[in-house]
């Protein structure tokens, strides 16, 4: 039993997913170009259609989701003035994990007067699912980050919800060297029960964090005179040159209108693929 056991576990690892993309871009003559780029494993990017001053580009996971012991990592610099928005092609689905959890490591940096947007599509979360996620985000004084994401707790128009599983999303920022945010978000074991407490989200299937650097108050006061738009509850607030949003909803429907809502204060242009 015990060899059986042990073939079983080392056929599981055999069949993980492991990919990674690593690439910077760069500004010439006020026009962003890819410089040197690295893909591996089932992670890809691609780069639909060149814009005037910006790059975007579109991430894809070949491997058709995340499940127990897969390993993605992406890492990206923008230099001096380049400015880059980044997508998923669709909703990143995230399966139960019998085994060890899957890892998820994003390390972004922006160079003096750079730009980046990190706009991904919601990461859907099904039940006894078991992720980690890590963020580390390096800018210069002058660059800016806009960073969303969002979280979904089971597809509820399917009638599913995630009830046991494990969910850890770490973010690091340092601007200018200095470290100005650091959280850690944990969710285990019964998470059903958690987000059903009114403390942590009152019932709610999806949440979501909007990252704006930089971000004042003047921000701020901007994004609440939306709030009678919202369906769901958000909360900003400034500190340390940066703007943080909090959302929570019922469903990622209603969660993804109220970050439209805020990105478009923001001045934001979503990516197309949002707007499909």
């Amino acid at each position: 039993m015990r060899s059986e056991l042990s073939a079983t576990s080392m056929l599981f690892e055999a069949n993980r997913a492991r990919g990674a993309v690593r690439f910077d871009v760069h500004a010439r003559d006020g026009v962003t170009r890819r410089g040197a780029l690295h893909e591996s494993g089932s992670l890809r990017v691609r780069f639909p259609s060149p814009e005037d001053q910006g790059l975007s580009g579109v991430f894809v996971n070949t491997a058709g989701g995340v499940a127990g012991g897969d390993r993605f990592d992406i890492e990206i610099s923008a230099s001096d003035a380049a400015r880059l928005t980044l997508t998923t092609a669709a909703a990143e689905k995230v399966y139960r994990a019998p085994g060890p959890a899957a890892q998820l490591n994003i390390s972004l940096k922006a160079g003096a007067s750079a730009h980046l947007s990190w706009l991904p599509q919601e990461t859907i979360l099904f039940d006894r699912a078991r992720v980690q996620r890590r963020f580390d985000i390096e800018l210069d004084e002058t660059a800016s980050l806009l960073l969303c994401e969002i979280v979904v707790f089971g597809r509820t128009a399917m009638g599913e919800r995630m009830e046991q599983g494990e969910f850890v999303d770490r973010w690091r920022m340092r601007r200018g060297g200095r470290l100005v945010f650091a959280e850690t978000v944990r969710l285990d074991g019964d998470i059903g029960a958690k987000l059903a407490r009114s403390a942590v989200a009152k019932g709610g299937a999806a949440i979501g964090t909007a990252l704006i650097v930089p971000g004042d108050e003047a921000l701020v006061e901007r994004i609440r005179e939306a709030s009678e738009s919202f369906s769901g509850e958000v909360g900003i607030s400034a500190w340390n040159g940066f703007a943080m949003a909090r959302f929570c909803a019922q469903d990622a429907a209603r969660l993804r209108a109220d970050m439209m809502t805020v990105l478009a204060r923001t001045g934001a242009v979503l990516p197309r693929l949002w707007l499909n």
